[in-house]
């Protein structure tokens, strides 16, 4: 795990910083009015059109920290390391975090002297692809930004069900403490206003969690439906229910959604060839989905019927029809050109993050409950796939490094007197694309002044040749 979660750190310092970085940090005008309007007011009052209007959390949680964690940084490291040092202790302290919280639904444990929890944190760690299968199933983006808006917020949300998990797999009603309460109610406003990925999967739960309710309930006499229902886990559902509604209501006014317009039909014919694509040609995601269904028929056919192997099987249909729901509702999401078929390794983190917890619920009860020579292969069998994907993950260098950005950037931070910089080489420097305009870096020039990357706002750009033959 130490190894691992050290080489991960060596990955992620190399990492490059994405082009949304400088426009949320500073913030720029267009994603400035949500940090001013943390619950959509203006949208529900005046019908206001603007950047992320129900990801104020998402937003305010990135400027918090790139605010302050380089320049506390910079009290150890030179200037440039501290952002990139900053980037990797993120990304690193979620993905430990995120694999903690994993563990106690994969064991039910959450002590850390627990040898069973390490057991099902050491199952999942290797699907956590920094390189090899990031594009088809990454849990951590190689983008911070995203890492902000989709695993960090999904942690939270792991956090906040654990206790009504914790109660429905022990049978028993839900009893929180007073506090612990308000503060699970306080929690899901913050997670409610953290954007569209934790208010779908929230939605697709309740629906399954009524759903099952209903099938217990529906031949009651309609006047005692409600009765005997936890009170708790009723009133946080609701609470959470009411509250991302209202945060998918007012995301549709999010002036993102309007820079790729697709028809909605279209965007439905596009999901069976997003799906298609997710399968294949790696062997990340088929590989996993092979393995739980795997560990089913194991379940079944190797253990003594119980009542735990029962709720296991049962639990991979769960996962199967959470994983069915989401994808049918991805397209009301609407559009982007980077996710050109609406499935994308980013907005499934919700799916891969179930079917990884469940491999490890069920590797995990496999291996202390076969014995003799079934337990011996199937030992085998599981260091197999731990290889397979530690393998895919060996390159040290991410196909998005930044080591040309951070060439680029020491450049910058030795540059002479001047306001523009023409850079040497072409690539991206805290943008998508290469700037080829120096206007264009205005708002990263004025965040790296802010990180004392430079003294004066300095502007950059990189020229392209045929830019300096073309005529004045």
């Amino acid at each position: 795990m130490t190894i691992c979660l050290t080489l991960t750190y060596i990955r992620n310092y190399r990492l490059r910083l994405d082009g949304d970085i400088a426009a949320i940090v500073m913030p720029r005008g267009d994603y400035a009015h949500v940090l001013h309007d943390p619950f959509g007011w203006d949208v529900l009052l005046h019908n206001s059109v603007y950047a992320g209007p129900n990801r104020f959390f998402a937003h305010a949680a990135m400027n918090l920290y790139f605010r302050s964690v380089p320049l506390l940084l910079q009290r150890i490291f030179e200037p440039v390391a501290s952002l990139y040092t900053a980037m990797a202790l993120f990304n690193v302290g979620v993905q430990a975090l995120l694999l903690y919280v994993m563990g106690w639904y994969a064991t039910g444990i959450r002590r850390l002297t627990s040898w069973r929890l390490w057991l099902g944190m050491a199952l999942m760690l290797p699907f956590f692809q920094t390189t090899g299968y990031n594009q088809q199933m990454a849990i951590m983006d190689n983008s911070i930004t995203y890492n902000f808006f989709y695993p960090l917020p999904l942690m939270m949300l792991l956090v906040l069900l654990w206790p009504l998990y914790r109660a429905m797999r022990q049978q028993v009603p839900a009893r929180l403490p007073a506090l612990h309460l308000v503060a699970m109610l306080l929690l899901s406003v913050v997670l409610a206003f953290n954007g569209p990925i934790i208010t779908g999967t929230v939605l697709v739960l309740l629906l399954g969690v009524g759903l099952h309710t209903a099938s217990q309930r529906w031949r009651l006499p309609a006047g005692q439906w409600l009765v005997g229902l936890p009170w708790q886990a009723v009133l946080l559902w609701s609470w959470l229910g009411v509250l991302c509604l209202y945060s998918l209501y007012i995301g549709r006014n999010n002036s993102e959604n309007l820079t790729a317009m697709l028809p909605l039909w279209e965007r439905i014919k596009l999901v069976p060839l997003g799906i298609y694509k997710e399968f294949s040609p790696r062997l990340g995601v088929p590989l996993l989905v092979l393995s739980c269904l795997t560990n089913v028929q194991l379940i079944r056919n190797f253990l003594p019927a119980s009542v735990e192997n029962e709720r296991l099987m049962r639990t991979l249909r769960w996962v199967g029809l959470f994983a069915l729901a989401y994808v049918v509702l991805l397209p009301l999401g609407g559009y982007r050109s980077y996710r050109p078929f609406i499935l994308h390794h980013d907005c499934i983190v919700p799916i891969t993050v179930s079917l990884v917890m469940f491999y490890g619920l069920s590797t995990t009860h496999l291996l202390l409950c076969l014995r003799g020579r079934a337990r011996n292969w199937y030992m085998g069998a599981a260091m197999l796939i731990a290889a397979i994907y530690l393998y895919a993950d060996r390159r040290m260098l991410p196909p998005s490094n930044g080591l040309l950005e951070r060439e680029a950037l020491e450049i910058i931070n030795h540059a002479g007197p001047g306001p523009v910089v023409q850079l040497p080489r072409e690539g991206p420097v805290l943008s998508w694309d290469p700037i080829t305009e120096p206007l264009s870096s205005l708002t990263n020039a004025e965040l790296l002044q802010y990180w004392n990357v430079t003294k004066d706002l300095k502007m950059y750009y990189y020229q392209r040749p045929e830019q300096e033959n073309k005529p004045q």
